[in-house]
């Protein structure tokens, strides 16, 4: 059987996702971009506000108290966060591309749902997935063996027809030790070349 499903990791893959890059272009001094790396973007409340354990707001504040900063400059941050996910444009013409040809396209990203609401809003591209699960609302977290099998089973997916894409190499790993072929993402093209045999039959 060919490949009939293809799914896609978000940040890093289709939307940008340099965290170091946000925090240099927010805070100059460098003693505040180390302490906004360790106690916010490092720390284990942004596992769990990707996890659905801890919302937005909480986080802020948790980030702002461990810093000794303003409030309104952590909530500030996150703003500036959210505009710094633009599209990766290239890997968006692949999803158009693979839709065109009768693909189904599925989403699977470790993200807070207001974050994920914040980037539907704003690009229609979101449209063309058949089904999405986003770490948060299902409370489960990629490298877990269980968001993988939530996918599957939400969307009654045969991994054996799928292939997913996602930047990270312990999240290809997983989802490879659970029988669902996978690509680590390193360009849009390197992703072509790589799928391009799977995808003969398809």
């Amino acid at each position: 059987m060919g490949i009939r499903n293809v799914i896609f990791d978000f940040g890093g893959v289709l939307v940008t996702w340099r965290p170091q890059e946000i925090i240099d272009s927010f805070y100059a001094d460098p003693e505040l971009r180390e302490a906004v790396r360790v106690h916010a973007f490092q720390h284990d409340d942004w596992l769990e506000m990707d996890r659905g354990t801890l919302d937005e707001p909480t986080v802020v504040r948790r980030f702002a108290a461990r810093m000794g900063r303003p409030d309104a400059e952590l909530h500030a941050l996150f703003d500036h966060l959210r505009a710094a996910l633009v599209p990766i444009e290239p890997t968006v013409a692949l999803l158009r591309e693979l839709r065109d040809r009768g693909l189904k396209l599925y989403g699977l990203s470790n993200m807070s749902e207001s974050i994920f609401a914040y980037l539907c809003a704003r690009h229609d591209f979101f449209k063309l997935f058949d089904g999405i699960v986003v770490s948060a609302a299902v409370k489960l977290l990629k490298p877990e063996a269980g968001i993988y099998e939530h996918l599957r089973d939400r969307f009654a997916l045969d991994f054996a027809e799928s292939v997913f894409i996602d930047d990270l190499a312990r999240n290809v790993e997983s989802a490879r030790r659970l029988g669902l072929p996978a690509i680590q993402f390193e360009s849009t093209e390197q992703v072509r070349r790589e799928l391009a045999p799977l995808l003969r039959n398809a």
